[in-house]
């Protein structure tokens, strides 16, 4: 049976993005500033793995109120983490 298209996306992610997407999920919504702190990545490796979550609509990006010249990146929906957690677990 075929998987749905965010399912199958989660799976062929890199592991620089796979990385982000645990930490979005621990440290919940964040700047890419503070992602590159807490993953200790490197800025560029971060943009590339946004990128990648936000095509299979993992990721969602606003506007961080506090600096609006950063964007706050945080995960779309819960039922997003369950799905990363089976795609790990299988």
């Amino acid at each position: 049976m075929a998987e749905t298209e965010e399912e199958e996306g989660i799976e062929d992610l890199p592991p620089s993005a796979k990385l982000v997407y645990k930490v979005l999920e621990y440290k919940g919504p964040l700047t890419q500033k503070g992602i590159v702190e807490e993953s200790m990545l490197s800025a560029r490796t971060v943009r590339y793995a946004l990128e990648r979550l936000e095509e299979v609509d993992v990721v969602s990006e606003d506007v961080y109120f506090a600096d609006a010249r950063q964007n706050l990146y945080e995960l779309t929906t819960e039922d997003a983490s369950e799905k990363q957690d089976q795609a790990v677990s299988d």
